[in-house]
């Protein structure tokens, strides 16, 4: 590692102790942070935006055309609409013609529904039906290698599915009173949801945690480097840089303390 990778591996392990300091509360490290990803977050997808969508799919269609006959001569000048309609979207910001915009929003807003609806269904509903009307394998109800309640090609697997997708359904059917049998079922698919919300919950935090990890054991490896005499172009700035992290640390627990102490003093 030279000397230059080891000044942006010291700029993200500042960055990340400046993230967690919001843990303690609000303050001018956090803040940079904050600012610096928001900024840096809008410009990458400002510039993906434009050699991804823009470039592709309107500028290469219009390369063939001529900018002062407004590229009407060229062989797909279609394309000249939508980048009216996307133009005609910056009017919003006018007082006088923001109407103008909602023309090009409810045709975006109408094409993205028309679309979106039918991938929704065929990921989020008809998959799922498939999934839950699968053939019982009644050769291996209880596992495949013998008793295994885990295994998820059992019928016994199957069947949990099906019983707890239906009792789900029923739950949501408002149009009869939940009691009795139809409220029992009813019970089975609150705890069938339950199940559902705490997997994708946990399955959610343990990502957080997983990234936090690995944020922990990039500090370790910033502090290893910094004394890795071993590193052929290891040299007296790793270190410099190292105790200029630490001084800035410790500084900012200081004044923190200074200013507790000078709060409560005046308290008292």
């Amino acid at each position: 590692m030279d000397f230059y990778t080891f000044l942006w591996m010291t700029f993200a392990v500042f960055v990340t102790l400046a993230t967690f300091s919001f843990l303690y509360k609000d303050n001018p490290f956090y803040k940079f942070a904050e600012h610096l990803v928001v900024g840096v977050s809008a410009g990458y997808f400002v510039i993906i935006l434009w050699h991804n969508a823009l470039v592709p799919n309107l500028f290469q269609k219009l390369a063939d055309g001529d900018w002062y006959f407004i590229w009407l001569n060229s062989s797909q000048p279609w394309y000249i609409i939508p980048a009216i309609l996307g133009v005609l979207m910056w009017t919003r910001f006018s007082k006088d013609y923001g109407w103008v915009s909602r023309w090009p929003m409810a045709l975006y807003i109408g094409i993205s529904t028309g679309i979106a609806i039918p991938l929704e269904m065929a990921n989020r509903v008809n998959k799922q039906l498939y999934a839950m009307m699968a053939d019982i394998d009644w050769s291996h109800f209880f596992g495949t290698n013998g008793f295994d309640l885990l295994d998820v090609n059992s019928g016994l697997s199957q069947v949990i599915i099906f019983v707890g997708a239906a009792a789900a359904l029923i739950y949501f059917f408002f149009s009869k009173e939940h009691t009795g049998l139809f409220g029992k079922i009813a019970t089975v698919g609150i705890w069938t949801l339950m199940i559902g919300f705490g997997a994708s919950f946990g399955f959610t935090v343990m990502a957080r945690i997983s990234l936090f990890i690995n944020r922990v054991q990039d500090v370790g490896d910033w502090s290893e480097a910094a004394w890795d005499s071993t590193n052929s172009n290891y040299g007296a700035g790793f270190q410099i840089v190292f105790w200029l992290m630490v001084a800035i640390v410790i500084g900012y627990i200081i004044n923190e303390l200074r200013q507790f102490t000078k709060t409560r003093s005046r308290a008292s």
